[in-house]
């Protein structure tokens, strides 16, 4: 759809992903392009999950449709809190991914129009958050170009890295062969010791004739590893047994005799493999169990399932750095209406946070001639080259909307 102008666009909202329209529903079936696997975090059996499993005590689902008559243009799922003027997006501890579900086939113009008709919706709030937003995702613009244009000022901060690897073409042996020499030896030492074990079993679980044996060792292993409780106990057993149902499932058992020691909970989506929980018995630790089955997981990744792509989800953890070479950053927005007072106090924390930084930054005494220039603060993200020729663009594209805030 081309041509969409922001007086346009009208926005509902439901309780549920369940009791959304069948149009909508379908951006819920959407896949992403191969090179950017993550439907199943914007897909049904997520949500799902999410409502049921993962929702904060006495909070409430948002989720915000933008339409065109009846056309419609995005899905934005948002959370409200009890008792908390702000909204924020529906993302939980375990989301790897995040972003408004765009309906295919929208110009430029139409969504940034769609997104300043998601602004105005937030801009009766002081602060809406959204977090991990892929920092590469090619709607960024879009979405900072539209908000402004509701009178929202976005501030951004970054979420957490995501460490992953481009291994099209590649088998265990030559995965390994990439590895560093460190790491190489410790891996081939280790399964050569696990070898010589007479009881020791590896597999991998993946139907749902296999959730109950995996349930059991996932939440026996969990409670004797090092790990605190989960923030939502039910969770990753619920979407072990959701993602079971959809063939996505790979769940890594390695055992010693009759007790497992070690599990991964992986799923397999369109040839990326993404790692979501994992954790092992302490001890068993003169075994390294974590390592052991790590690595068997990506041998029979690599030579069973031949995947394009592993990805160790959510965070900067030191060991994620010998498996996965490459690191994209995920990020978040607060969204924020200068006019009312909570994002007046947040745009001035945000503002007082850089000059301190920056302050920090600045170099001492006084030997250089050059004066040094303003700080950037929070409004670095303005600057973007990209975003401020989009800005320009959607602004001679649709004279309905309020002027932009720069």
């Amino acid at each position: 759809m081309r041509g969409i102008a922001y007086a346009d666009v009208s926005v509902e909202t439901f309780a549920t992903a369940a009791v959304l329209p069948p149009e909508v529903q379908f951006l819920l079936d959407q896949r992403l392009p191969r090179d950017q696997a993550g439907s199943l975090f914007a897909g049904r059996a997520w949500w799902s999950v999410v409502l049921s499993d993962a929702m904060p005590a006495g909070s409430a689902a948002v989720f915000v449709v933008c339409k065109a008559g009846d056309h419609v243009l995005a899905l934005v799922p948002l959370l409200r809190r009890n008792g908390i003027a702000a909204l924020e997006s529906l993302t939980t501890p375990y989301t790897c991914r995040y972003t408004p579900l765009f309906a295919t086939g929208l110009d430029r113009l139409t969504r940034i129009a769609t997104m300043a008709a998601f602004g105005r919706f937030c801009r009766i709030r002081g602060v809406t958050r959204l977090d991990a937003l892929p920092a590469e995702w090619d709607e960024l613009p879009d979405l900072l170009a539209g908000v402004r244009q509701a009178g929202l000022r976005p501030l951004r901060f970054n979420h957490f890295g995501n460490w992953h690897e481009d291994v099209a073409g590649m088998d265990w042996t030559s995965y390994l062969a990439r590895r560093s020499g460190a790491l190489r030896e410790t891996i081939r030492r280790r399964l050569r010791q696990a070898d010589k074990l007479p009881d020791a079993r590896f597999a991998v679980l993946s139907t749902p004739a296999d959730m109950a044996i995996a349930a059991d060792a996932f939440e026996s292993v969990y409670a004797r590893s090092w790990k605190g409780p989960e923030p939502y106990p039910r969770f990753n057993v619920a979407f072990m047994h959701a993602t079971a149902a959809l063939g996505l499932l790979r769940f890594g058992v390695w055992s010693i005799g009759a007790t497992p020691v070690a599990v991964q909970f992986w799923i397999l989506e369109a040839g990326h493999a993404t790692v979501l929980k994992l954790a092992h018995d302490e001890a068993f630790k003169a075994h390294s169990p974590g390592t052991v089955l790590t690595a068997l997981m990506l041998r029979h990744l690599l030579d069973e399932e031949h995947v394009d792509q592993i990805d160790f989800g959510r965070g900067d953890d030191d060991y994620k750095q010998g498996w996965a070479t490459q690191r994209r950053q995920r990020i978040g927005l607060l969204l924020v209406n200068p006019w009312r007072l909570s994002g007046a106090v947040e745009l001035m924390r945000h503002i007082s946070g850089r000059l301190r930084a920056a302050m920090r930054k600045a170099p001492a005494g006084r030997g250089s001639s050059a004066a040094p220039g303003p700080p950037r603060l929070a409004m670095d993200i303005d600057h973007d080259p990209k975003i401020e020729r989009i800005r320009r663009e959607s602004s001679r594209g649709d004279q309905t909307g309020p002027a932009s805030t720069q």
